[in-house]
């Protein structure tokens, strides 16, 4: 069966600054799609983040690139398998030289923190227990 994928593209001040901190957070780099132009982010077997320099981000639009630390241009949410993985991906963030975005969000059955990456774009993490996705 095909599986759907999902390639999120990014601009970034820095692709090199921004590689190390998507790696320290436990991703790999794809290097087949890497260049000094871009760092293709392996979040999992079908979510790849394509960070790209903004002079190369540009050739793929004529819109204006919003800057992330001041416009809010997406909300990028990831699940996690546990509440302790929500916790452990974004303290991983922070201590890499991202930011706490905001205060734990404790529903009981559903878990979140966020962050920002070193360009400021919001990476939400959740966790949802899934005996309240099955109804």
């Amino acid at each position: 069966m095909y599986q759907q994928m999902i390639f999120v593209n990014l601009a970034t001040d820095d692709v090199e600054a921004s590689r190390r901190f998507f790696t320290e957070l436990g991703y790999t780099i794809n290097p087949q799609f890497s260049t000094e132009e871009c760092a293709c982010v392996v979040i999992s077997d079908t979510i790849v983040a394509m960070l790209l320099s903004k002079k190369h981000y540009a050739t793929f639009t004529k819109k204006e690139i919003v800057d992330p630390a001041h416009s809010s241009e997406v909300l990028l949410c990831l699940s996690a398998e546990s509440r302790e993985k929500v916790d452990e991906l974004v303290d991983r963030a922070i201590a890499a030289g991202g930011a706490g975005t905001s205060e734990a969000i404790d529903q009981g059955f559903m878990y979140g923190r966020s962050f920002d990456d070193l360009d400021g774009h919001t990476w939400e993490v959740m966790w949802m227990d899934p005996a309240a996705v099955q109804g």
